[in-house]
């Protein structure tokens, strides 16, 4: 079934359309959230979630990609559910070592409340990521969108797991300095 006539189902709000969506997109959704949370039960948990934020925010929300619009719910539930376990436990994990890469990048995030200035840091961000060259794209997207694990990009991309760490140090650099030059970092 198409994405289309899967969201159209949303706007008719056809409860089968969560069966459907799970079936299509379970695999995807269970991967990112899996990737984040490490946790199989939890994973399952963010991904029920997941289906129910997609059956409230469609209608009003009508996604042109609808894999990229579940990736970002589940990814954001998924975070959040990191969040609140490991508040105490800093420092652990993989989730923890993404956080520190971009930490020097983006310093100060939580002080960024204004609905508006996170508004335009996501799109800046966006722009740096199109703006590298498709590879770096990639890797930069798979790291730190799809929390993959430094050893799976290297798979995927059939380079080294030093030749990945050195793309994404690279992009992190390039990255604070275009944060620097948007003013967004000092």
């Amino acid at each position: 079934m198409t994405d289309e006539k899967i969201i159209q189902m949303f706007f008719q709000r056809k409860e089968e359309v969560i069966d459907i969506v799970s079936k299509k997109y379970g695999a995807y959704c269970y991967k990112i959230a899996n990737n984040i949370l490490k946790n199989q039960e939890d994973a399952e948990e963010c991904l029920n979630d997941t289906w129910l934020e997609t059956w409230k925010s469609i209608p009003p929300a009508k996604p042109v990609y609808l894999n990229l619009y579940l990736a970002k719910i589940v990814r954001n539930l998924s975070f959040n559910r990191y969040k609140a376990k490991h508040t105490k436990k800093r420092g652990c994990g993989e989730i923890a070592l993404i956080l520190d890469e971009l930490e020097e990048c983006i310093a100060g995030q939580s002080e960024v409340e204004e609905e508006y200035i996170a508004k335009e840091l996501h799109n800046s961000i966006n722009q740096f990521a199109y703006s590298l060259s498709k590879r770096d794209c990639n890797v930069f997207i798979r790291r730190y969108f799809f929390a993959e694990s430094i050893q799976d990009i290297s798979k995927r991309y059939h380079i080294s797991e030093n030749n990945v760490s050195v793309i994404l140090n690279r992009c992190r650099q390039k990255l604070k300095t275009y944060l620097k030059k948007e003013g967004y970092i000092s």
